[in-house]
């Protein structure tokens, strides 16, 4: 069983690091003005957007914006909150993967309705997305082994 906790703990350590980077620096230019992000950040996004014609980035649509804000102001501070847990070891961490997981799981639900009844998502982006859904499950375990 430590084992696993330990395992859960180090790969939720990876996504929550990269969440606390990704999500401010990327995912802000959703909401944000490009002019407030350095060139190359606003040229890599434009790339992904491109490279895997993730119409929901380029096109903006209202209810993708209202995520990212939700991500921003919700979801991102969980994520820091738990690379703090896990790093220092605190006993809350349970506690912060459940919000992020539920949090997580109902944008992710909006968003793949979009991406699959849109029939304009290719199966590139579609797998980009779907690996969210391991990640609030992996969340909901971390919660349930607390």
């Amino acid at each position: 069983m430590g084992a696993l906790c330990t395992l859960v703990d180090a790969t939720l350590f990876i996504f929550f690091l990269f969440i606390a980077i990704v999500a401010p620096l990327i995912d802000g230019q959703t909401c944000l003005p490009p002019h407030l992000f350095p060139p190359f950040l606003v040229e890599l996004k434009s790339w992904y957007a491109q490279e895997y014609g993730d119409y929901l980035v380029s096109e903006k649509p209202p209810f993708f914006v209202g995520i990212v804000w939700l991500e921003l102001l919700f979801q991102w501070p969980l994520a820091v909150a738990s690379v703090y847990c896990i790093a220092a070891g605190k006993s809350w961490l349970s506690t912060t993967c459940l919000m992020y997981g539920a949090s997580t799981l109902t944008s992710m639900v909006a968003i793949l309705v979009e991406l699959s009844l849109s029939n304009r998502a290719s199966d590139q982006l579609l797998m980009m997305y779907y690996p969210l859904f391991g990640v609030c499950a992996s969340s909901f375990v971390a919660w349930s082994l607390g």
